[in-house]
């Protein structure tokens, strides 16, 4: 009910204020780097990314210190793992359903997802991204093969400096309503794991846009998959295929 109303009172200065922020807020490239090699030995493990800017590393200088290469990193310590990025700017949960759709790639042991800021702030109902969500990892698991999944949620949107207030209080509100059914949902699928991205709210760990998440952010993001991954393979009788 907060929320509606806020929505109803707010919406004008709402509205006004994200323009405003996409208007002044630096556009950062995503970083170089290979989206698609091999790292580590031992068994092996068929990786894939998948989603937005974050996905994609935004806010790191190279994708080795993005949620792929440390993803990767963390690992490589245990499997011989082949990656593959399938990231971009501005995606959408349902933007990327239409590009995995027709994609020619796979299969994949391991899928990790990163979605969720740029249809929060497109305004999505919160019952429909539930189902595109739902539709993204059936679409994993019968197209690709995958076994294992980690849904990444949403970042701490209330303390992203590039947004004025009372917009990052609304747009945070909003997140955090979403983070918890993402949450619920996963938890009731076998093979899906969720990861709260609960970082501390330290402009400091962001990227200079103040919308991104910084190096340091992305190390921690990419060690806490690594270990959720190794975890689920090693605890149940699937491996990745030999």
């Amino acid at each position: 009910m907060l929320h509606q109303a806020a929505t109803v009172v707010l919406g004008p200065l709402l509205l006004a204020q994200g323009l405003l922020a996409r208007r002044r807020t630096p556009r950062l490239p995503e970083p170089p780097g290979a989206r698609r090699g091999a790292s580590g030995a031992g068994r092996r493990l068929r990786l894939l990314i998948v989603g937005d800017s974050a996905a994609a590393g935004v806010g790191a200088g190279h994708q080795d210190e993005a949620l792929l290469g440390r993803t990767v990193a963390g690992l490589a310590e245990r499997f011989r793992v082949e990656w593959t990025l399938l990231a971009r700017t501005g995606a959408t949960t349902e933007s990327t359903l239409r590009r995995l759709r027709t994609w020619d790639g796979g299969p994949f042991d391991l899928a990790v997802t990163s979605l969720g800021v740029n249809d929060l702030t497109a305004g999505v109902a919160a019952a429909g991204w539930r189902r595109r969500q739902a539709e993204l990892r059936e679409l994993l698991r019968s197209r690709f093969g995958v076994a294992r999944i980690v849904v990444s949620g949403f970042p701490p949107v209330a303390g992203f400096p590039a947004l004025p207030q009372p917009l990052r209080w609304y747009l945070g509100r909003r997140a955090r309503q979403l983070d918890r059914l993402l949450e619920r949902d996963v938890a009731a699928e076998p093979g899906c794991r969720f990861l709260g991205l609960r970082f501390p709210l330290d402009p400091g760990l962001m990227a200079s846009d103040g919308f991104h998440p910084g190096p340091r952010v992305y190390r921690e993001w990419g060690r806490q998959v690594a270990e959720l991954a190794a975890a689920a393979f090693a605890a149940t009788d699937l491996r990745p295929a030999p």
